[in-house]
């Protein structure tokens, strides 16, 4: 039965030996060594050849190639078995030839396994690994730039197919570059060989004539004389800055259509290639005027040289054009400063122009053109381009700059052809000798203007988002002592109490309080997220009936998914809040029913950079677009629409809170919202959500996942409780609450309090409930100090938002519980039941 090539490679040296064994049976020994022979003769041969400068088909370095694949395939087979024995076996003459060979040279079995490698491979890879070298993709092992290159090299040399790379080896700073080459060698033993030239010298000579190049056509192109080219038609294909200066011309434009000398030259002009003694390639010179892009003759000596083409096509001409202007040297050298400020006024990348007495544009430049329009002209008035209310600001500026004053800050100005365009202008004086004239400077400030203010909504919406979670702290710790003294007095007294349905009412409206609170949590990017891996497929699948329902049957709902979506990490059920919050306030929109369309897709890192978002980070996102086809938003209120408690809506329709919870949301996520709006059309809401690629971060983060509450009915139990909480009102509430269900309570008002209540307790201390954020010490620096005292001790950490003291303080390895305010004391007993019955 015939072997695998999987069976070869699990029967490792072996498999070459059975493989020779079957080779017996069909080939003599003398046939076997007439076959050696003749691959050793032909691999000297080539060899040979190639080394005194032969080169067959035009490649050189093949006959090389071949040689060392006629030596290397002796090799290989002689080296069939391993170790000494290997070496026995292999032929004497082959592994002389590649040991002398001067470049590096291994040869290796159809597995990898180096089996030969003469010294300079040796002396390049330091040795041996064991009784064998270390192939090349040892060398190439951690450095980022070859890995590629290594991976390739190796898969050829695997599959049977040849392949070259340039690689880099060595230390970082004497690194040396090589070109591998992999050739297969055939028969039913495989293996490759592998040859390294040192390629370094080479690349250097030919960056060194790179540089010369472009030094040389540098030299050309600032050169004191014109040069130009022409083709075998007398077309020009090339022309130097000088003598476009001196034609006013741009040289690309004429040699991209090939122009003829003859388009520039005032009268007759001979052929460029006639002339002189038949076969001279210098030609007598030629004294002609060339016309200038005003129209101007410029008088010109046209030194040429005809270089011959191939075939019976026209030779070439390249020429030097010497500028024969008479004239006073002092009135070219003013011409010269004069074009060269012609050059400078045109080209410089900031709009200018002069205005006269009357304020009336008098010249500009290229780029205030394309500024203002091109229907500006000369005589037109300056404020005129301009909107009416920034006008006087620009009359006064160009009054004090005629005063002499020097205008230190710019004006912002709009046009009044496009009024979302924000220019800067500043005014100067300048003295011309015939008077005092105005030079008018104009920026485009639009992308300037509208970072600014992108920057200044985001610092607006930072400071509201602070103020609204530290107001939501606050109430937090309120409503979780009036819904625990709630708990507490209902427990006090019966259903049928008139007292009861009162103390039931406090309660019901401190949880709608605690849902406000709630939703400033979120704006502010404070709320608990528990965040997890997830499709959004699955995700807006399992919302459709939900979103159905709420948009009734007025509102069309379609949802399109793009093609191999990528995963996001975020909390699903503040997901589902966002999508949610955007439905409705879509739904809203189309009173007369209309179209919902939620669109998903993939944004790769090259469309991020191509998005005008310069606040957001370029990278791989998830996109959801939540679209409508409703009223539209106006676009005076576009800019305000995620600031809590903004609403057009009546009073008794909305908080303003929806679209302030799905802006905190996102943000918090690490995502990004954007809203689109036309009016009559509809709007459009597009959130970019990080692509997920897990990250040591996040198995860090799996620690801190919220204490669940259990449905239990016994939520008593036994044992010491240490209760640290800052808060009067909430410390008393939770010890009272814990005292009811049979445990010992400890109460401490800080964290140092904490731990002196623990050094001077005798008895065992079973858990430590703590509020997070608290003056001077905090929960999670309280935690790495009770280390020490209470080793291995449970935590469960409560907060009305969990800051950023977790991530600032708490150990990596530390585990804790976590059981957000407002609590009630069922949800309090639970938590810490669940905590205890772990143990």
């Amino acid at each position: 039965m015939a072997e695998t090539p999987a069976d070869l490679a699990d029967s490792g040296a072996d498999g070459f030996d059975a493989t020779a064994a079957r080779t017996d049976a069909q080939w003599s020994l003398p046939a076997r060594r007439w076959i050696v022979i003749g691959a050793l003769a032909l691999g000297f041969v080539l060899a040979l050849l190639d080394t005194l400068g032969v080169q067959a088909f035009g490649m050189p370095g093949a006959l090389t190639a071949l040689g060392l694949v006629a030596i290397a395939a002796a090799v290989l087979y002689g080296l069939s078995g391993t170790g000494s024995e290997a070496l026995s076996r292999a032929p004497v003459a082959a592994t002389d030839a590649l040991a002398a060979l001067p470049d590096p040279c291994y040869v290796t079995d159809r597995r990898g396994a180096v089996l030969f490698a003469n010294e300079a491979y040796r002396a390049l890879s330091g040795g041996f690994d064991g009784d064998r070298a270390v192939p090349v993709e040892r060398l190439l092992s951690g450095r980022d730039e070859g890995a590629e290159a290594s991976f390739r090299l190796a898969q050829a040399a695997r599959t049977g197919f040849a392949a070259e790379e340039d690689v880099r080896i060595g230390p970082p700073n004497a690194q040396r570059v090589y070109r591998a080459v992999v050739r297969p060698l055939s028969g039913a033993s495989g293996g490759a060989v592998w040859l390294l030239r040192d390629m370094t010298n080479e690349r250097e000579r030919a960056e060194t004539a790179e540089r010369t190049h472009l030094r040389s056509l540098s030299y050309i192109e600032h050169a004191p004389f014109g040069f130009f080219a022409t083709d075998e038609e007398g077309g020009l294909i090339f022309m130097n800055a000088r003598l476009a200066s001196w034609l006013g011309v741009v040289p690309e434009r004429l040699t991209e259509r090939k122009t003829k000398l003859s388009e520039l030259v005032l009268g007759e002009v001979p052929a460029l290639a006639e002339g002189g003694a038949g076969g001279e390639e210098s030609l007598p010179p030629l004294d002609v005027d060339l016309k200038g892009a005003d129209g101007k003759a410029i008088p010109v000596r046209i030194l040429r040289s005809r270089v011959p083409s191939t075939g019976k096509r026209p030779p070439r001409v390249f020429a030097i054009v010497l500028n024969r202007t008479t004239g006073d040297k002092a009135e070219e050298t003013a011409r010269d400063a004069e074009m060269r400020f012609a050059r400078f006024f045109n080209n410089a990348p900031i709009g200018i122009a002069t205005i006269d007495a009357e304020g009336r544009i008098d010249n500009a430049n290229r780029s205030f053109v394309a500024y203002v329009g091109e229907g500006v002209e000369r005589g037109s008035l300056l404020t005129a381009l301009l909107l009416e209310e920034d006008r006087p600001a620009v009359d006064e500026a160009v009054a004090n700059a005629r005063g002499g004053q020097f205008a230190a800050a710019a004006i912002d100005v709009r046009l009044a052809r496009s009024p979302d365009r924000v220019g800067q202008l500043y005014a100067s004086r300048v003295d011309t000798g015939t008077g005092a004239g105005i030079v008018i400077y104009m920026i485009d400030a639009t992308e300037q203007k509208s970072l600014e203010m992108q920057f200044a909504q985001s610092q607006k919406m930072q400071a509201v988002g602070q103020l609204a979670g530290g107001v939501a702290h606050d109430f937090n710790n309120l409503l979780t002592a009036i819904i625990g003294f709630c708990d507490l007095l209902l427990a006090r007294h019966q259903a049928g109490d008139p007292s009861f349905a009162d103390v039931v009412q406090i309660k019901q409206n401190a949880n709608r309080a605690a849902n406000l609170t709630r939703q400033l949590l979120a704006f502010s990017r404070r709320q608990t997220l528990r965040p997890k891996v997830l499709s959004l497929t699955d995700a807006l699948a399992e919302l459709q009936n939900l979103l159905a329902r709420l948009l009734t049957e007025k509102v069309e709902l379609k949802i399109v998914h793009g093609r191999e979506l990528g995963l996001v990490k975020v909390d699903q059920n503040q997901l589902e809040q966002v999508i949610i919050n955007l439905a409705v306030n879509a739904r809203d929109a189309m009173p007369d029913g209309g179209r919902l369309t939620i669109r998903t897709a993939n944004v790769s890192e090259a469309d991020s950079r191509a998005l005008d978002h310069p606040l957001m980070p370029h990278g791989e996102y998830v996109l959801i677009e939540v679209g409508d086809t409703g009223t539209g938003i106006p676009k005076e209120n576009l800019g305000k629409i995620f600031e809590p408690f903004y609403t057009t809506k009546d009073p008794s329709k909305g908080t303003g809170l929806g679209l302030s919870t799905v802006y905190g949301i996102i943000k918090q996520t690490g995502g990004f919202v954007f809203p689109y709006s036309t009016m009559g059309k509809g709007t459009t809401f597009r959130i970019y959500l990080p692509r997920y690629i897990e990250t040591a971060a996040d198995k860090a983060a799996e620690a801190a996942t919220v204490a669940a509450v259990p449905e239990a009915t016994d939520l008593t139990g036994k044992g010491t409780i240490l209760l640290v909480e800052d808060e009067d009102a909430v410390r008393t509430f939770a010890a009272r609450a814990l005292g009811t269900r049979g445990y010992e309570v400890l109460q401490a008002e800080s964290g140092e309090v904490a731990l002196d209540v623990v050094r001077a307790h005798e008895g065992r201390i079973d858990l430590v409930v703590s509020d997070v954020v608290m003056p001077n010490m905090d929960g999670p620096t309280m935690a790495k100090e009770l280390k020490g005292l209470l080793p291995g001790i449970p935590i469960i950490f409560v907060s009305g938002y969990a800051e950023d003291a977790f991530a600032k303080n708490l150990d990596p390895d530390q585990e804790f519980h976590f059981l957000p305010k407002p609590f009630s004391l069922k949800q309090l007993a639970a938590a810490v039941k669940e905590v205890m019955d772990a143990k």
